[in-house]
């Protein structure tokens, strides 16, 4: 796992099928201002001084708990399990899924 993709939110950008469509860099190289517009959870980080959301003690917050929610790009629990895993100093990832694909 390179450090360097490791989202702020808990994403391994590494992994992410939209970084060579649009030739995203990933989350830390982008300070924020994604493909798809401005990340408020990366802005909040780096405003803090957080290396990701895992090392906020206001984990999780409603920021987050949005985002892990949302019908398209939610996941069932794979942010905050990295999160917390990043926060310990273990340098692991699980994959996103959708939330309907943790249903089954």
């Amino acid at each position: 796992m390179e450090k360097n993709m490791t989202a702020y939110c808990g994403t391994y950008c590494g992994v992410c099928e939209w970084r060579e469509r649009t030739g995203c860099p990933g989350c830390r190289a982008c300070a924020g201002e994604m493909f798809w517009g401005v990340c408020d959870k990366a802005r909040c980080c780096m405003e803090r001084g957080l290396d990701h959301c895992g090392q906020c003690p206001d984990l999780p917050c409603r920021r987050l708990l949005d985002l892990f929610a949302d019908p398209e790009h939610g996941d069932g629990g794979e942010r905050l399990f990295n999160l917390k895993s990043w926060a310990n100093g273990e340098e692991v990832y699980r994959e996103l899924r959708k939330p309907a694909e943790t249903q089954n």
